[in-house]
């Protein structure tokens, strides 16, 4: 399968008080189009500078990220941000819908940054809004719906721009069991449906297990990397990278 994104021997240090902090130590990892995974890990374990890595949202210190190709350190901030917009979804934790707007309106926003007209935006946005099983609600804003309905409204949002990848964020945390399980059976759906290679960053090992592949991660280092069986979840091993 041909690799939507690779990280090569990435390393990530951040500043501190106490001197420099090594966050992500020497990193190798790719992706193929089409994958539906998880990267796993407790608190402090380097997953979520390894996910703003994969999503634009930081640099490495050393070694190369690649993204369909192209080796990010070449790109200028603008470069970064049209990238950023148009190839990679976002779903948080905490739905990041902005309160004053309606469903529709927060689904087309991120068609406003890349020049398409009020008329498709609108027409896009209802679409996807159908497609996540909220298309009767294109009028409602945020505090007017439910946490699930709201996580699928941000699901609709992230795939405003048909981006290549879904990079998503604890995106059940806030979540009921059940609702949870819904939002992973959508984005499942995602995934084999339409193509869309996901992307779950969690610390919980029923959301990783509802995924085809597992990246544990822990002090930095990739610990496993293979399918979701017990050891993998709930076990310890050797680091490989």
């Amino acid at each position: 399968m041909t690799a939507l994104l690779a990280l090569d021997t990435v390393v990530k240090d951040y500043a501190s008080e106490a001197g420099t902090f090594r966050a992500l130590h020497g990193i190798s990892l790719a992706v193929a189009k089409g994958e539906f995974m998880a990267i796993m890990g407790p608190s402090g374990s380097g997953k979520s500078t390894l996910m703003n890595i994969i999503g634009c949202l930081d640099t490495p210190t050393e070694g190369t990220y690649r993204f369909e190709g192209t080796d990010t350190a070449t790109l200028s901030e603008a470069a970064l941000a049209k990238l950023r917009n148009a190839g990679i979804g976002f779903v948080f934790q905490q739905f990041n819908l902005l309160p004053r707007l309606s469903a529709l309106a927060n689904v087309a926003l991120p068609m406003v940054y890349s020049g398409v007209s009020k008329a498709d935006r609108e027409a896009r946005a209802l679409t996807l809004l159908a497609s996540v099983g909220i298309g009767d609600k294109p009028n409602s804003r945020p505090s007017q719906l439910s946490g699930g309905q709201q996580q699928r409204v941000a699901v609709a949002r992230s795939l405003a721009n048909n981006p290549e990848l879904l990079l998503a964020d604890e995106p059940t945390g806030a979540l009921d069991t059940k609702t949870g399980v819904e939002v992973l059976a959508l984005f499942r759906a995602l995934n084999e449906d339409k193509g869309v290679t996901v992307v779950i960053v969690t610390h919980d090992p029923e959301v990783a297990r509802a995924t085809n592949r597992v990246v544990r991660i822990q002090d930095g280092l990739i610990f496993y990397d293979g399918p979701p069986t017990e050891a993998a979840l709930y076990g310890h091993a050797e680091p490989v990278s």
